[in-house]
């Protein structure tokens, strides 16, 4: 076992390769919660942030939320999409907020837990593989099995689909997958544009995917 890993395991941050101890789901999100590997990383940045993971997930969640990683607004208030692109997700999902965040039902994993900063001109630093490699397997095993995988945008979509196409093909190609995986652009108002370029998305993959959630949701 590397250096690297000892010190996770003595830290009770075990991450990938680590099958053998994997964790209780209230310890693994316990531990996500305390997480300061990327702390000299966010002091860096142009916003010289400190960690703050949010890990929003539970035992028997049937419905995975895949994101990138936390906004500004989310970084302050600790609560998952809980901002404008969280308000269009929750319309194309058509759940209202209180089934939205039951834990119960909903699990919350983005492609890296914490928010990861602006550059030096304001643009959204991407998702830290780091957190990818130390946390993800781990929390996907947990969770296991999930009901529906809503995956939302190109680094979601390369981790859970393994596939590195535009992310306009990958989600026109949404048939392939569904109705287990739902492959979406973020929905970050930046989007907008391109949900009125690709009207189809509306048209169709939209009402797959609600009928879908409905399902799931109300299941037992």
């Amino acid at each position: 076992m590397s250096a690297f890993l000892l010190l996770l395991h003595s830290a009770g941050l075990a991450g990938r390769g680590s099958a053998p101890y994997l964790q209780s789901m209230p310890d693994l999100a316990a531990n996500i919660s305390r997480c300061r590997l990327c702390a000299d990383r966010f002091a860096a940045t142009a916003t010289g942030h400190r960690p703050r993971p949010v890990a929003w997930f539970a035992p028997g969640a049937r419905l995975l939320i895949a994101g990138q990683a936390p906004g500004a607004r989310v970084h302050a208030s600790g609560k998952p999409f809980n901002d404008a692109s969280g308000a269009r997700l929750r319309e194309w999902l058509g759940l209202d907020v209180e089934e939205f965040y039951d834990r119960t039902r909903v699990a919350f994993v983005p492609m890296a837990f914490c928010f990861p900063g602006y550059n030096a001109t304001g643009s959204d630093l991407p998702p830290p593989a780091l957190c990818r490699d130390t946390w993800h397997d781990e929390v996907m095993a947990a969770l296991a099995p999930i009901r529906l995988k809503v995956l939302v945008g190109a680094h979601a979509h390369r981790y859970h689909l393994g596939i590195r196409g535009s992310m306009t093909q990958t989600v026109a190609q949404w048939r392939d997958y569904a109705p287990e995986i739902f492959a979406l652009p973020h929905p970050s108002w930046r989007n907008t544009a391109w949900i009125r370029k690709n009207p189809w998305f509306e048209a169709e993959v939209l009402p797959a995917l609600r009928s879908q959630v409905a399902k799931v949701m109300q299941d037992g």
